[in-house]
């Protein structure tokens, strides 16, 4: 018998959830044994359930193929034998987190890559690397659900992987006045150029929701955990612009910053290159060995070239500069689907076992 933790894929036939079974194939600490997905899938294979629609350039892995997918509303008997859930489903908000909260009653953890909770005072929204310390807020969670092992832990969204994880690695400066722009690849919005050939030779300037949430997801991570929860911080100021563009994987960012404390662009460098965290400190299984990478060349970092650094889930940033308006400015990029989704998840998922927040169900 397998000793690996079982966990199931809640909404699985998806663009996110096919990350995830494709990133659990052979993991040494979780294995993919149930999958649910709309009542549309279920009862028929999973091999069934995608047929036409598996959209990564990795096959299917053999093991998930025969798996029967269940009824995602049909919590009980999903979560009944799994270990831990990955939640990536395309409903509204409200339903997600009615789903999600039934999910943490039945004992279950769930690390969700979806945002209907990323503002839930007592729900921990984490980048490992950056607040492993919000974990802490799941007791509080648990008692208000009434739970002793259950819980939702979020991972925040993805494009502000690609330009929070180098100011936070310069924290101690304080920057004060963020502008970021993103240039988001349509992976982002679950699409492949064959489902979206309007993208083609294309940009477009708006996406829904996208800058609220840019604006204020960093300063939720760079909270503090109080009584009432996770209070947000007040500073940074962040404005930003979302912008789709036409790349498959990879979010780009270009940020201007301003510091009350000025570092010198050494002091930069430096701070990026010797920055770890959590995952780097215990070895997970998903972290990257270098978390920021800094390119000296003029050109780089390039979606296509470099959102794969570290597997995906490495971050990188050139092109860093004095401004004459702000204190400096850079480029930075992050592999969406795989860093900032469902890479992101999977490192989340192996946090919590590390520090003991997901057991073995008795």
């Amino acid at each position: 018998m397998s000793s690996k933790l079982r966990a199931g894929i809640v909404g699985g036939t998806g663009m996110v959830g096919q990350r995830f079974i494709a990133l659990l194939e052979n993991h040494p600490w979780f294995e993919v044994t149930s999958i649910a997905a709309s009542p549309s899938s279920a009862g028929k294979t999973y091999e069934e359930s995608v047929k036409g629609r598996w959209k990564l350039d990795t096959p299917m892995p053999e093991a998930v193929k025969r798996i029967m997918v269940q009824d995602a509303s049909k919590v009980e008997e999903v979560a009944a034998d799994v270990d831990l859930i990955f939640c990536a489903v395309d409903m509204k908000k409200e339903e997600i987190k009615a789903l999600e909260e039934a999910y943490a009653k039945t004992g279950t953890p769930v690390i969700s890559n979806n945002s209907a909770h990323r503002m839930t005072p007592d729900v921990p929204m984490v980048v490992p690397e950056i607040n492993p310390d919000h974990l802490k807020v799941i007791e509080q969670q648990r008692k208000r659900l009434g739970t002793e092992t259950g819980f939702i832990a979020v991972k925040p969204n993805c494009s502000i992987q690609s330009y929070v994880p180098m100011l936070h690695a310069l924290q101690e400066f304080k920057p004060s006045k963020v502008v970021a722009t993103t240039y988001q690849a349509i992976s982002g919005a679950g699409k492949t150029f064959t489902d979206w050939p309007d993208m083609v030779d294309n940009v477009i300037p708006y996406i829904g929701g996208e800058e609220e949430k840019s604006e204020q997801e960093p300063l939720r991570i760079w909270g503090e955990v109080t009584e009432a929860g996770i209070v947000k911080a007040q500073e940074p100021v962040i404005t930003t612009q979302c912008i789709r563009v036409p790349v498959a994987d990879g979010h780009m960012a270009a940020v201007f910053v301003t510091f009350d404390e000025k570092p010198s662009k050494e002091d930069i460098l430096d701070r990026w290159h010797n920055f770890k965290g959590r995952p780097q400190e215990l070895e997970l299984p998903s972290a990257p060995k270098q978390f920021i990478t800094y390119f000296e060349e003029e050109n780089r970092p390039q979606t296509r070239l470099d959102r794969d650094i570290e597997k995906g889930m490495g971050v990188s940033a050139g092109r860093l500069r004095e401004d004459s308006l702000y204190d400096f400015k850079f480029v930075g990029l992050s592999h969406n689907t795989l860093r900032g989704a469902a890479g992101g998840g999977v490192l989340i998922a192996e946090l919590l076992k590390a520090e003991g927040y997901i057991l073995p169900k008795k």
